[in-house]
Parts: C-alpha cells; sequence; structure tokens
C-alpha cells in the first residue's frame, strides 16, 4: 500500500519538475487556454498594443465567427481581485493587462445560457532562461522550473 501511495505521489510530483511542458502555442504565436471541456473552443491569448487579445479557436485552431460568446475577466490579487472591462470585436475579445506576475482569469461562455469554462494563467514577462520567450509563453519545458 505505501508503495501505491508513493508512486502516486511522485507521478504527480514529476508533472510539476517540468514546468511549461503543457503550455501549448497557437497559430498567432499566443498561449492557447481551454475553453471547452472536450477540446473543440479554445481562447489565444496575445499581447498587442498592451492589451490581451483573445482569438477564439475551434478544434482546428481556426478562427470562429463571433456571436452569442461572452467572456468576463478578473485580474489583480488573490486578496485584491478586479474585474476587467472586456470589449467584444470580430475576432474574439480585447482585455486589459494585467500587472506582473498577476493572474488573468478568464469565465468564457458560448451562449448567455451556458455554463462557464473557466481559464487562467500567470502574467510573468520575464524571460525564460532556456527559450528566451516570455515566461508565460514559455512551452519549453525546461527541467528545474517551478510552475
Amino acid at each position: 500500500m505505501k508503495a501505491k501511495l508513493i508512486t502516486i505521489v511522485l507521478t504527480f510530483a514529476a508533472r510539476f519538475a517540468f514546468a511549461h511542458g503543457d503550455i501549448e502555442i497557437g497559430p498567432n504565436g499566443g498561449r492557447i487556454l481551454e475553453f471547452s471541456k472536450n477540446e473543440s473552443m479554445h481562447g489565444e491569448v496575445t499581447v498587442k498594443e498592451g492589451k490581451f487579445h483573445i482569438a477564439v479557436l475551434d478544434k482546428d485552431m481556426k478562427p470562429v465567427k463571433m456571436e452569442k460568446q461572452s467572456l468576463t475577466a478578473t485580474g489583480g490579487t488573490r486578496e485584491k481581485p478586479e474585474k476587467l472591462a472586456v470589449e467584444k470585436d470580430a475576432t474574439g475579445f480585447i482585455v486589459p493587462l494585467v500587472k506582473e506576475k498577476q493572474w488573468l482569469i478568464l469565465q468564457y461562455r458560448e451562449t448567455s445560457d451556458a455554463k462557464p469554462i473557466t481559464a487562467r494563467f500567470e502574467y510573468e514577462t520575464k524571460p525564460c532562461g532556456e527559450c528566451k520567450k516570455p515566461e508565460w509563453l514559455c512551452s519549453c519545458g525546461a527541467p528545474g522550473k517551478k510552475k
């Protein structure tokens, strides 16, 4: 029993030892967030002109026509979360940047009555020691990094 428990714990610990291995980069060079439970809808987050641009993409990473979709965004710290203004455009949503090392938490709805899908990431712009990309866009999985 002890051996089985240790194996389970080590399996989970190994997943976090390789930092960014689960970060997916999209067709526009942005970070992919899941906007569905079955990987049929994605959000690609990029930064342009000092704002987050979140393109909504289908399972084939093609742009989705924006109709009834909605997004709410929260930034700030855990102690002082702040609701962010969200603008909708032809390809997705535009959200103000959060400060360095703060979390961006997004709640996406396919329609107004759909259950929201929550996606989040920490916005850290310092360059990765291995690939030199900003940490929030790093997918190199450099060993020894903390997630």
